[in-house]
C-alpha cells in the first residue's frame, strides 16, 4: 500500500498527522536524546518536524490496515539519528498497543557486503558508498515481509564492534504488524533501490544539521578504533560524499522529521 504522492513530500509541523484511532498516548510525548547546539536546533525546527515520538507512533497506528503488515521506511544521511527514531518509534508503538512484538526494527546496514567481498572489488576504503550494499537482497527481504507473515522472518543486523553484518539476528515474528526499516538509501533512483519506495507505506526523510551529523560520526568513529585524525577524515570524505547523493533523495519522502 505505496503512498508516492509527490505532493505528500516535505511536511513541516503544520502538517499534522490524522487524529489516533487507537489507544491513547501518554500526556507527556518522548522526544529523541541527542546532544545539540542551540544554533542547530533552531535551524532544524524551521525544515523539519520535531520528533514527537507518541504521535510519529499513532501516525503509523493509523496506517496499521485490519489484516497485513507495513513497512514504513526513514532514510537519512549517515549520522543523522535513523537508527535512534526508527528504534524509539517501534518501541513506542508497542508500548501504545500493549505489546512488544508488534513494531520491529530493521536496519539496512545488515546488507552491507562483508569485508572480504569488498576487499576483492576494492571498495573497502569507501565501506557504505551505494555499491557496497547488497541492495538487490534487501530488496527481496522487504518483499518477503510483506507477503510472508504466517512464519518468522530473520534478518540480517550490523555489529559495529566487528564492522559486519551479522545473518539472522532479527528475527520478524508472524505477530509483527509494523517494520521500520531504516537505511542511508530507501530513497535512491537507481536501481535495485528505485523498487523500495514502492513497497512503502510511508517514508520519512530523517534530517539533522551538517555540524551535529558530523559531530556524531566523528565520535562514532573513535569509539570504533580510528584516530581522531582519520575518524575526522572518514567523516568527511567518505561519508561526505555519501551524504551528498542522499540528500537528494530527500523530496521523495512523504515527510520530513528532525533528528537533532
Amino acid at each position: 500500500m505505496p503512498n508516492n504522492d509527490p505532493a505528500a513530500a516535505q511536511t513541516t509541523q503544520a502538517d499534522a498527522p490524522p487524529a489516533p484511532v487507537r489507544p491513547p498516548g501518554p500526556a507527556a510525548s518522548a522526544q529523541l536524546t541527542h546532544p545539540e547546539p542551540t544554533a542547530d536546533r533552531t535551524r532544524s525546527a524551521q525544515s523539519a518536524e520535531a520528533a514527537d515520538l507518541t504521535k510519529l507512533a499513532h501516525r503509523v497506528i493509523d496506517l496499521m490496515p485490519e489484516q497485513g503488515r507495513i513497512l514504513v521506511g526513514i532514510a537519512g544521511s549517515p549520522g543523522a539519528g535513523k537508527t535512534t527514531l526508527a528504534i524509539n518509534v517501534a518501541a513506542k508503538i508497542n508500548e501504545l498497543l500493549g505489546g512488544t512484538e508488534t513494531a520491529v526494527h530493521l536496519p539496512m546496514d545488515g546488507f552491507h557486503l562483508a569485508n572480504a567481498t569488498l576487499d576483492r572489488l576494492g571498495r573497502h576504503d569507501r565501506k557504505g558508498a551505494i555499491d557496497t550494499f547488497d541492495g538487490w537482497g534487501f530488496v527481496a527481504l522487504l518483499r518477503r515481509l510483506l507477503t510472508e507473515d504466517d512464519h518468522t522472518v530473520y534478518a540480517p543486523s550490523f555489529n559495529r564492534n566487528v564492522n559486519e553484518g551479522i545473518a539472522a539476528e532479527i528475527a520478524v515474528l508472524p505477530s509483527a504488524r509494523v517494520v521500520m526499516v531504516e537505511g542511508n538509501y530507501l530513497l535512491a533512483d537507481s536501481e535495485p533501490w528505485a523498487q523500495i519506495s514502492t513497497l512503502l507505506t510511508e517514508s520519512w526523510f530523517c534530517e539533522t544539521s551538517e555540524n551535529e551529523r558530523l559531530r556524531r560520526l566523528v565520535d562514532r568513529h573513535e569509539r570504533h578504533g580510528r584516530s581522531p585524525e582519520a575518524a575526522q577524515a572518514w567523516a568527511e570524505s567518505v561519508d561526505g560524499k555519501n551524504a551528498v547523493l542522499i540528500e537528494g533523495t530527500r523530496p521523495r519522502a512523504t515527510r520530513t522529521i528532525s533528528g537533532q
